[in-house]
């Protein structure tokens, strides 16, 4: 992750929201309904439809998409992608995310839960976007305390 951003976080609970609430169609095999697919959703402008068409322009799933990804191709797939970026993704995140594996998110998920986590799972996928979401939020407000106190220092306010 290059930067934490709440607008970021609050589109991975919303992501997570919907497709627990069964207000997202998930569907593993459709590039805008799957797990990148549908954080896109939220991310960017375009429809679930629009996104699996402009991935359909060229080969390959969602990894595939990230190891072709060139913000200059042309290809509206790496459009999607790059505006995913600039939320403060990186290509590692959209890998993890597409196969539930982010190890910053594993480490807090039960071993049991762990062991039988599935990446084309709906329940599996809710329950990594919320623990994500959990991870991000933490890393954020710990961020955001930190530099109050780094202003605070510099500036030299006493701190009562």
């Amino acid at each position: 992750m290059r930067s934490i951003q709440p607008e970021l976080i609050g589109a991975i609970e919303r992501t997570a929201k919907k497709l627990k609430d069964g207000g997202s169609s998930y569907q593993w095999g459709h590039m805008g309904a799957c797990n990148c697919g549908n954080l896109a959703q939220e991310l960017t402008p375009f429809s679930k439809a629009e996104i699996h068409r402009y991935a359909m322009e060229r080969s390959g799933d969602w990894n595939d998409q990230i190891l072709e990804f060139c913000p200059t191709s042309g290809y509206p797939i790496d459009l999607v992608i790059q505006r995913m970026l600039d939320f403060g993704l990186t290509l590692d995140d959209l890998g993890h995310l597409e196969r539930l594996s982010a190890p910053e998110v594993l480490e807090r998920i039960p071993f049991e839960r762990k062991q039988s986590l599935s990446q084309n799972k709906r329940e599996d996928v809710v329950f990594y976007l919320e623990t994500w979401a959990r991870v991000l939020r933490e890393k954020w407000e710990k961020q955001q305390s930190s530099e109050i106190l780094e202003r605070v220092e510099k500036n030299s306010i006493p701190v009562y």
